[in-house]
């Protein structure tokens, strides 16, 4: 569910790059805090109902330009967009090759600390600053195996 601490970070966001917080790009920012996975177009046109198509590609790139939405990239013919990850929780991703549905997952706090390892020692040996990670999971999800 949208908090107004999300409200109020998205306008801030949008006002950094010269964009309004309009109705529409809240509708947006509500429909995919409250989706609690990454959704495809086709997925936001018919949870949200009174969105235009064209609105909904429009804003969502707006939306992204401002590091408010991220896009998911999957296996089909779909992106699929979810709200960024500093304005959500830390997770990853689940993306089925057969179907391209992608679901969020969380890892343990042990794996987490194994991967920032791993990125520090990646970082010393490459003098790559890596800002933050990533994980994408691809295989075949519970409904299609």
């Amino acid at each position: 569910m949208a908090t107004p601490d999300l409200h109020a970070t998205t306008a801030a966001r949008l006002g950094a790059v010269q964009q309004r917080y309009t109705a529409k790009r809240r509708a947006l920012v509500e429909l995919l805090a409250d989706a609690g996975q990454p959704l495809a177009i086709p997925d936001i046109l018919t949870r949200g109902a009174s969105l235009a198509q064209s609105s909904v590609y429009r804003n969502l790139v707006v939306l992204e330009q401002a590091g408010v939405v991220r896009r998911v990239i999957s296996t089909d013919d779909y992106a699929r967009f979810e709200l960024a990850e500093d304005l959500t929780e830390h997770h990853h991703h689940l993306i089925c090759s057969s179907c391209g549905s992608i679901d969020d997952f969380t890892a343990s706090s042990g794996f987490e600390r194994t991967v920032t390892e791993a990125l520090v020692e990646v970082a010393k040996d490459t003098g790559f600053d890596a800002q933050h990670h990533r994980i994408d999971l691809i295989g075949v999800c519970a409904r299609c195996a």
